[in-house]
């Protein structure tokens, strides 16, 4: 299956496409207020040489992490399923980040922890070894000193960026290449609707009040 992979839920985003679980190509940005999403996929079609028209699947990491640049994502792979029949698939980015410190042989404990903002991280525990991955603590909001407090216990903390928190953590980040990958053994395929951002927070917001009428004169 020939897939394109999207990953946009961190400063570092990027594109893949991926023949049978092959990486062809990659292509990334380091973010800032405009995503180049299509120069970016153009430049990994290219190197991929491969045609828009000849992508089967469009994966999506789905955060937690850059709300704005996870809806990105979902609008893009939503405006191409109205256009082609594709298929859609979207994969937690923390799961990219479990493959990507297994390939980077980091073993045992693992904390995979992302910016939630309001002095918050988001944290899913992993537990690594060679044969593979397990989630063993599913992801969450957590505090600072909670994570703090694995860190103190030996196990291992990862992340985009986490370096500004521990100074003992490992900075990685989900990239489209590991989503290219996993995708190939998913068939948990969505219609675009069904897309949705992973965010632990429930959605609050201030209802506007009426109109106020002015009396005439």
């Amino acid at each position: 299956m020939k897939i394109l992979a999207v990953e946009f839920s961190s400063d570092q985003r990027s594109v893949a496409v991926a023949v049978d679980g092959k990486i062809l190509a990659t292509a990334a940005e380091t973010a800032t207020r405009a995503t180049h999403a299509f120069a970016l996929i153009e430049q990994a079609l290219a190197e991929a040489r491969l045609e828009r028209e000849q992508i089967e699947c469009l994966a999506l990491g789905l955060g937690p992490g850059s709300y704005t640049g996870i809806r990105s994502a979902i609008a893009l792979a939503q405006g191409w399923q109205l256009a082609r029949p594709i298929k859609l698939l979207g994969v937690a980015s923390v799961e990219c980040l479990a493959a990507e410190a297994q390939a980077n042989g980091w073993f045992g404990k693992v904390n995979l922890v992302i910016d939630a903002q309001r002095n918050e991280l988001y944290l899913a525990r992993y537990e690594i070894s060679p044969e593979g991955y397990c989630e063993v603590g599913p992801l969450k909001l957590a505090t600072l000193d909670e994570v703090r407090s694995q860190s103190s216990a030996g196990e291992i903390i990862i992340g985009p960026g986490v370096n500004r928190w521990f100074s003992e953590g490992r900075a990685l980040f989900p990239s489209a290449a590991s989503l290219g990958r996993l995708a190939a053994s998913r068939a948990d395929f969505l219609p675009g609707e069904k897309l949705e951002p992973i965010y632990l927070r429930e959605t609050n917001f201030v209802k506007a009040p009426p109109l106020r009428v002015l009396p005439a004169g």
